[in-house]
């Protein structure tokens, strides 16, 4: 019997590590692993299930050896390159940057959502936006069910999204922060109060105390690209080109976990205990909201946290309440774990449904 080959490409950054942490916790039936990074980072040792690997650096040349999967978290311009490139040798690649997500012959696959679209793959199956990933979990039961008419996007996002750099402009802000033995009276008496006393990696602004309604790059339209992504990829995935969907998308001071708030309205009328039931048995879905069976009840509340989501791979919904502006609606408060759910774990759950 053949040799179950995987390569993970991109293997030392953030989504490279958390992948392979996915890949212990689940191991797969896999009998080999090969690690894939930039030239700079070729030749660090990784250790990974009790093993220790060395990083090879990616080529043309990197799969002529024969993979059956690879999972790429290189960005865009990698895999544009590479992922035909190791399909042509007969791997199915799972990529997690944005550059097949809107290609027609690409699958855009969250194994809870549309899993049976994974065998229509022509070599390359795409990994949605993490911030849609953790949406469609949610909303695709609800769409099953009700017919979604139009939905609202506002999303509060961790600065992990934004990579180790977005990470580094939250630490710094914190070490600024504690430099200063009244902030507050430093910020107010600046001329300039959009400035920092330290150098920026990543953002435009501080993130530290601050909020960025700014992820990705400005289209003509007026939105970013990721809220772009989030509309395009959710029509894409329930499979509803026409779907009424706006979208608000904003980096805020968190190190990891994305948090959003959705407003949802259906083309169907519903009853809130059965559509909670929906939610609860959905695949993927843990829900938190306390509230519901008794809204008067404030002296605990319960409902998701982005440090509760963080290192899991569930989709957390609390706050569930109708939407009485409209006919037939709800709002909910979806949190997960963005590079876990976002872009890790997703990508070995469709390995996985593969294997």
């Amino acid at each position: 019997m053949n040799k179950i080959r995987l390569a993970v490409v991109g293997a030392t950054g953030l989504v490279g590590r958390t992948v392979l942490k996915v890949l212990e916790e689940k191991n797969l039936p896999i009998d080999e692993y090969v690690f894939f990074a930039s030239s700079n980072s070729a030749g660090k040792k990784l250790n990974f299930m009790n093993k220790e690997y060395i990083v090879c650096e990616l080529n043309e040349q990197s799969f002529d050896s024969g993979f059956n999967y690879a999972i790429f978290s290189a960005g865009g311009s990698t895999s544009k390159k590479y992922a035909p490139i190791a399909a042509s040798k007969g791997c199915i690649v799972v990529d997690n940057s944005s550059a097949f997500r809107m290609d027609e012959n690409v699958p855009l696959v969250v194994p809870e959502v549309n899993s049976e679209e994974i065998k229509n793959n022509q070599g390359i199956i795409a990994n949605p936006n993490c911030s849609t990933i953790q949406a469609v979990v949610a909303l695709k039961p609800l769409d099953d069910k009700y017919n979604i008419k139009r939905i609202v996007y506002s999303t509060y996002q961790a600065v992990s999204g934004a990579g180790r750099n977005g990470v580094l402009d939250l630490e710094n802000g914190i070490k600024d922060y504690n430099q200063h033995e009244s902030y507050i009276d430093s910020i107010c008496n600046k001329n300039d109060t959009t400035t920092s006393t330290y150098e920026l990696s990543k953002f435009n602004y501080p993130i530290f105390s601050n909020c960025l309604p700014h992820i990705d790059v400005f289209l003509e339209n007026g939105y970013t690209k990721e809220e772009e992504k989030m509309i395009n990829e959710t029509r894409k995935i329930l499979k509803k080109p026409d779907l009424r969907i706006t979208a608000t998308t904003v980096r805020v001071p968190v190190f990891n976990s994305h948090s959003e708030a959705i407003n949802i309205e259906f083309e169907n009328d519903f009853d809130m205990d059965e559509l909670i039931n929906t939610l609860s048995n959905a695949p993927g879905i843990i829900l938190e909201d306390n509230l519901l069976k008794n809204p008067q009840d404030v002296t605990n509340p319960m409902y998701p946290l982005a440090i509760n989501a963080s290192g899991k791979n569930e989709v957390f919904v609390g706050r569930i309440r109708r939407d009485y502006s409209v006919k037939s609606g709800i709002n909910i408060w979806i949190v997960a774990d963005n590079i876990r759910k976002g872009a890790a774990t997703n990508a070995v759950q469709i390995v996985e449904k593969m294997l």
